[in-house]
């Protein structure tokens, strides 16, 4: 008897501990449904305010959707603007484990893209420099799973050579302001090569979106 209750004793313990243990596991970890509230929130007060090269919300939800589909981790994007697309990334980050490295050249829109990730609740994860991308892009390490393109269109394909021995295989890159009637000397190219599938998306302003096959 005196071993039995021993036995109900000892095993009561590591019950209570392990109880102790998980709840300050549950404490540690961030409250999503906050987050979210948070990011909708301020999505939702600024819907209207977006300019200066931002993209549509329609575009910022497609990378939202990419990025939870595939549960990328490692993101680039070039071209920060004020923000808006980085929000899309970084939420979806957030919810994955990951974070985002966001490049601007100009001052002016990389301090209000850092207020507007702090409003968001999203700079914990968003990795803002003010650089100029032709020489930074080249210089960031790998691996990298997902891209987002949006900075000058012209140095489209630089880009993408610059990021592809980078990006890991079944990574994505995606060009914003891609359509047939735009930039389409982009598309053109990546379409061609044997190792990316690559498909536009046109319900906001033309996103190509290529996933890397093989190596």
């Amino acid at each position: 008897m005196k071993i039995f209750n021993r036995f109900l004793l000892l095993f009561s313990i590591g019950i209570l501990l392990m109880t102790l243990f998980m709840n300050d596991k549950v404490k540690a970890q961030p409250n999503d449904n906050s987050r979210d509230k948070q990011v909708r929130d301020f999505l939702d007060s600024s819907r209207n305010s977006w300019r200066d090269l931002n993209v549509p919300e329609s575009d910022g939800q497609l990378l939202y959707d990419i990025i939870l589909k595939n549960n990328y981790k490692n993101a680039v994007e070039i071209g920060t603007s004020t923000g808006h697309s980085g929000i899309w990334i970084a939420w979806a980050l957030s919810k994955t484990g990951g974070k985002l490295i966001t490049i601007e050249i100009d001052e002016g829109r990389h301090q209000e893209a850092l207020a507007n990730f702090k409003k968001a609740g999203l700079s914990a994860f968003i990795d803002a420099r003010l650089a100029d991308a032709h020489e930074l892009v080249p210089a960031l390490k790998g691996p990298v799973d997902f891209v987002f393109s949006d900075a000058d269109k012209s140095w489209y394909i630089n880009y993408f050579k610059d990021m592809d021995p980078k990006l890991t295989v079944g990574g994505c890159f995606v060009t914003h302001n891609v359509s047939p009637n735009n930039n389409y000397s982009f598309y053109e190219y990546v379409s061609k090569l044997p190792n990316y599938k690559t498909t536009l998306d046109n319900k906001g302003a033309g996103v190509a979106i290529s996933y890397k096959k093989t190596k």
